[in-house]
């Protein structure tokens, strides 16, 4: 990952970043920064200079890159930031990972009296735009090692910076873990991979229940939709339990490590990318790790099931009745409506075992949420106006986008079966509304206390944009994060 210092004098010049700023005037160029640390005179009104012939205006997210022969700096990168605010920092950041990627490093000249928002929006776009995953050969990595943020007093921005590199090793990871292709990654994988980071981080408790304990405790979903692979389900609960914490939340996250559709499976090009099932687990475990690394005073209990969604004489049929954790039965129509059954039995069992204060779950769960949404958004669920009005500010502010979406009555009744307690994947209505309210009705006494987001289209990227990269995004991760670190 690309090494970021705060420095006070900097001590290579060879590759300068400048930030811009809009001009004073709708049709005014850009104007450089005022920076905290000495440049040679030149560099600023070179800057303007370059800025008005060439037409830059600073919005965020804009870089040029110049050479200047036989100077110092040898090379100049002048990046817009926008109104300067964190979100316009993160945008900067991301653009000069892109802009300076021929680079070996880069001092980035900061104004005086820089934020500490500013700082973590920068270096996390940095981080994550920078990001890159591949199992073959790679003769185009960037070149890019290092950064140095050259401020007045590096001190004051170290926990803001510390903050910013755990969120984007985190958002990493749940990128890694998405995109490992599922050759790879199957239910006993994805337990030894969170297995293999929680043993870096002291306080940090794990269960994983392999295929004979959840036959035992009555986990009859997550058994249901894992009986057709040779790889057997598992459930990961991971705990972070600091001793100061007052408030208890459980995050849930669909863990689908392949998914065929089952008996009813998929056409091949909607198949190609499921390995991307998981990236609801990946992120609630993400999150918790990032939690224990920031020593935040929240307990929290990650519940992973897990399971590949296969083919064959032992899948799970169309017409088959589910009992889940609890007691409550399913009739399931589709196999390919495979999530839904795993989150039921993780959210019944958090309900009745757990019994937390708040109880969230993320599911790449229906592709009604791409039509609704966009693929760069969230569907949010809940009939807590509260807490999903903190949510979606956390998500707003750590760069990730959700839209609040209905829970209406008259769609229960499309949840009725003839033959039990619910229809998983009713034919009527909404799909994404749909699979919502059939979640809910595993949610008990919590259903006040619940929240949840089907984050199927946002969790993948066809390209690069701003600080995402093309494949998994780790989208969940900084949101959670955020809105983790209000529990004081």
């Amino acid at each position: 990952m690309l090494a970021i210092r705060l420095i006070a004098e900097p001590d290579q010049l060879d590759a300068v970043a400048l930030p811009m700023r809009p001009g004073a005037a709708d049709d005014a160029s850009a104007a450089p920064v005022p920076t905290a640390v000495a440049l040679p005179a030149e560099v600023a009104d070179e800057a303007a200079a370059l800025a008005s012939m060439i037409g830059l205006t600073g919005r965020a997210g804009e870089a040029h890159r110049q050479l200047r022969p036989g100077s110092a700096p040898a090379r100049l990168l002048l990046v817009g930031i926008g109104d300067g605010d964190e979100p316009g920092w993160r945008s900067a950041g991301a653009a000069l990972a892109r802009a300076g990627k021929d680079e070996t490093h880069i001092t980035v000249a900061l104004p005086a009296g820089v934020s500490a928002e500013a700082v973590r929006g920068l270096a996390e776009g940095l981080l994550l735009a920078s990001y890159r995953y591949r199992l073959g050969a790679d003769a185009e990595a960037p070149a890019l090692t290092g950064v140095d943020l050259a401020v007045a007093e590096p001190e004051a921005y170290q926990q803001a910076l510390e903050v910013a590199r755990t969120t984007a090793t985190m958002t990493r990871l749940a990128r890694d873990l998405t995109n490992t292709p599922s050759s790879v990654k199957n239910p006993q994988w994805f337990a030894d991979q969170v297995a293999a980071a929680a043993t870096d981080l002291p306080g940090l408790r794990l269960r994983v229940r392999e295929p004979e304990e959840l036959a035992a405790e009555g986990f009859g979903g997550i058994l249901a939709v894992g009986g057709g692979s040779a790889s057997g389900p598992r459930l990961v609960e991971l705990d972070w339990q600091p001793a100061e914490a007052t408030t208890h939340v459980v995050l849930v996250g669909k863990g689908i490590t392949f998914d065929t559709g089952g008996i009813s499976i998929k056409p091949v090009p909607a198949m190609k990318l499921m390995r991307k099932d998981m990236a609801g687990a990946a992120a609630v475990v993400a999150a918790t790790l990032g939690a224990a690394a920031l020593r935040l005073p929240v307990r929290i209990t990650t519940l992973a099931p897990l399971a590949e969604n296969m083919v064959s004489g032992a899948a799970f049929r169309p017409g088959d009745i589910i009992r889940h954790y609890g007691g409550l039965t399913s009739e399931t129509t589709n196999s390919d409506a495979e999530g839904r059954l795993v989150l039921a039995d993780a959210l019944a069992y958090a309900v009745a075992e757990l019994k937390p204060d708040l109880l969230i779950d993320l599911a790449t769960l229906t592709g009604a949420n791409a039509i609704a949404l966009g693929t760069r958004t969230g569907a949010l669920y809940s009939d807590n106006d509260q807490l999903a009005d903190a949510v979606l500010a956390a998500v707003a502010a750590a760069g990730e986008a959700a839209w609040r979406m209905p829970l209406p009555t008259d769609y229960v009744e499309h949840l009725g079966s003839e033959l039990a307690d619910l229809h998983s994947a009713p034919t009527q209505g909404a799909g994404s509304v749909l699979a919502a309210l059939y979640l809910r009705e595993f949610t008990g006494e919590l259903r006040e206390k619940w929240l949840h987001i089907d984050m199927s289209a946002p969790s993948w990227c066809e390209r690069d944009d701003a600080e995402l990269t093309r494949g998994a995004t780790g989208w969940g991760v900084r949101g959670l994060l955020r809105w983790l670190a209000t529990f004081r």
